[in-house]
């Protein structure tokens, strides 16, 4: 047997939500920052996120994520962060999952009760602390980059749906948020296929009706992901939202391609950004504890600890608590002969591509 470009990877999942971490066969990335490594990638490397994203390896709901050097001396690590159809600024469960990996693995020496590390990613540099007991990490608490409101209780016209409200918000990604009950869903999981068809039907139109930029950032633009937001179902939680992901490249202008997947946890990036909507709208104070659940029951507790500014908006320094579990390890590579090299999807579950 013979296999060629072998990557080392930890599986595991946040809330229910899988990230693969490659830890070994990816040496670096040219780029100052990770941003530009994130870029590379994106340009040049493409085939290992299609390799380990679609089929026979991965499936519509997968994350993978890249342990590399970091370019910022005050980081430990630094990690890209890929998904379905594009490379992510910043990714809540997937923190969590890195943070795991490398202190489960001994990648990075684990402290008890708790090991503060900083990470970089490419929306910037993570502070966390993962919470250890016994070898294990027992939870995890990052503090994200800043987050803030673009529009808040904006109409949108969607095909289909009509008017439908909604609030624009980056918490490390660009999100719409819109409420679930309108369109009769209370976020189950038997309401998976219509939750994420209404969620790509909005997330288009946002898309060409409500532009949005990073300010530090021209890079960073569009909303590429939303979330459906219902009351709480179980009562440990504040709120209950799926967050909608897109698994193809699609053509916003054409309806019969917009295909998506819904984050099976409760979306750290998501959480804040809902965060700073309620914020700008008074319905969330600064250290005020927001247990937001998932379409699994499963939470995240998030929290705004302080105020700060970016560009024109007023934004908030969030923190995101949960935990990871590593689900298996494994090598993977690519036989010389397989004639799907780079993976393959096909539309029973992944929609027209």
């Amino acid at each position: 047997m013979r296999l060629t470009k072998l990557v080392q990877a930890i599986d595991l999942h946040a809330a229910g939500e899988p990230g693969r971490v490659i830890v070994g066969g990816v040496l670096d990335a040219p780029g100052k920052t990770m941003f530009d490594k994130m870029r590379y990638f994106q340009t040049q490397r493409d085939d290992l996120r299609l390799r380990m994203l679609r089929e026979p390896r991965g499936y519509p709901a997968a994350n993978c994520n890249v342990i590399l050097p970091p370019t910022d001396p005050r980081a430990d690590a630094g990690f890209i962060i890929m998904e379905q159809t594009e490379y992510v600024p910043m990714s809540g469960t997937n923190t969590i999952c890195v943070t795991t990996a490398l202190l489960e693995t001994g990648m990075l020496p684990m402290r008890e009760p708790y090991t503060d590390i900083i990470l970089e990613a490419p929306a910037g540099l993570v502070s966390v602390r993962a919470h250890c007991a016994q070898g294990k990490v027992t939870g995890v608490t990052f503090t994200n980059v800043p987050a803030f409101a673009v529009y808040l209780d904006m109409p949108v016209e969607v095909p289909q749906l009509g008017t439908v409200t909604v609030d624009v918000a980056w918490g490390g990604m660009f999100y719409f948020i819109a409420d679930a009950a309108p369109f009769g869903l209370k976020i189950s999981p038997e309401e998976g296929k219509d939750i994420a068809r209404i969620g790509e039907m909005i997330k288009a139109a946002v898309r060409d009706q409500l532009p949005v930029t990073h300010p530090d950032n021209p890079e960073i633009r569009e909303v590429t992901i939303g979330i459906l937001s219902a009351p709480a179902t179980t009562p440990d939680a504040d709120l209950k939202n799926a967050a909608i992901v897109s698994t193809n490249r699609l053509d916003w202008t054409k309806p019969a391609t917009w295909t998506g997947a819904l984050d099976r946890s409760p979306c750290g990036t998501g959480t804040c950004a809902k965060m700073a909507a309620l914020y700008a709208k008074g319905e969330l104070k600064l250290h005020q504890a927001f247990r937001h659940a998932g379409i699994l029951d499963t939470v995240f507790t998030g929290r705004l600890i302080e105020e700060t500014q970016v560009g024109p908006y007023r934004a908030v320094v969030p923190t995101i608590t949960g935990a990871a579990y590593i689900t298996g390890m494994a090598t993977y590579g690519v036989d010389p002969a397989d004639p799907f090299p780079n993976g393959f999807t096909i539309g029973d579950i992944w929609g027209a591509d």
